[in-house]
């Protein structure tokens, strides 16, 4: 078996030497962020359904399987969005898309 003269890239090494994967990984970065502040306020029930999309600047997409659960997720868009704001996520606007989960 021979050794080989390249070496392996971790994910990381490889993240950061791409600009573009560097973006991506910064973005779902601070989806995750958002997320993370958003889940206290919101019910029980509602918390494993919600897939968030990449920020968009000040506004940000949250993914839902069905119309209920996006009608409950628009009656606490204010709240999320002073939540988010006071963890200094300056959101202005949250859009809800109902998107069925792929099996």
């Amino acid at each position: 078996m021979a050794s080989s003269s390249r070496s392996a890239l971790t994910l990381q090494q490889a993240v950061a030497q791409a600009p573009v994967l560097a973006r991506l990984s910064e973005l779902a970065a601070e989806s995750n962020a958002r997320l993370a502040v958003i889940l206290p306020a919101l019910p029980p029930a509602l918390r494993p359904l919600i897939r968030c999309g990449a920020p968009d600047g000040e506004a940000w997409t949250l993914l839902v399987p069905h119309n209920a659960a996006a009608a409950k997720l628009r009656q606490l868009t204010p709240t999320l969005t002073a939540a988010l704001a006071a963890a200094g996520h300056p959101v202005t606007s949250i859009r809800i898309k109902v998107a069925r989960r792929q099996p």
